[in-house]
């Protein structure tokens, strides 16, 4: 009686150690697992819109259209660039695609245009900017039939040029004070040409 209780008791305890003996391997085994196991990466988003803007600007006022002191309202759409490089420095002269558009709020001229803009930062907080590009729009051509208070801009499309200094005011948003200038470079006859200042607000993605 007392041999058979030792046996058993004996028996128990090995069967313990055996099963305490497997848990721990599995244990192991599930650390070992995890550990290899490779953890799945999240690719950064990327935006194609860069920025966005929109602003107001004198139309020719040094023109005959200025004399009415119209205005317009602008907006425009900047694109990532096409690829990145390696330095800031490098990267500046790499440009932004954009479109935009400029409307007349007392019919004078208005257009629409396409283009590069470059940016360089001055400091983290100001920055300039230039841009080249083309327009077409919906002026006077031809100077025997444009009116006293109207530039003749020859034809279309026109070359667009502009310079900007701006501002960041926050991690997206920044301000800006915009010139630009659409002549037709000589390609007719007529090449008053139209320049606008103004201002617009940007907001960066």
């Amino acid at each position: 009686m007392r041999a058979s209780t030792i046996t058993g008791l004996s028996l128990l305890i090995a069967l313990t150690g055996v099963s305490t003996a497997v848990a721990a391997d599995a244990k192991r085994q599930q650390v070992a697992n995890a550990v290899v196991e490779p953890t799945a990466t999240v690719p950064p988003t990327t935006s194609f819109v860069s920025e966005l803007r929109f602003g107001l600007s004198a139309e020719d006022p040094w023109g005959p259209e200025g004399r009415n002191k119209s205005a317009n309202l602008t907006g425009e759409i900047l694109f990532a660039k096409p690829f990145t490089a390696s330095d800031l420095f490098t990267s500046y002269f790499i440009p932004r695609p954009h479109i935009g558009g400029s409307v007349n709020f007392e019919g004078f001229a208005s257009f629409a245009y396409a283009g590069l803009t470059w940016t360089v930062d001055i400091t983290p907080t100001f920055f300039v900017e230039g841009s080249f590009g083309g327009a077409i729009h919906n002026g006077e051509k031809g100077h025997l039939y444009a009116s006293p208070d109207r530039s003749s801009l020859g034809c279309s499309p026109l070359f667009r040029e502009s310079g900007s200094v701006g501002v960041r005011l926050a991690a997206n948003w920044n301000l800006m004070a915009t010139i630009e200038h659409l002549s037709n470079g000589g390609s007719c006859a007529d090449n008053r040409g139209l320049t606008n200042i103004g201002a617009r607000v940007g907001y960066s993605f």
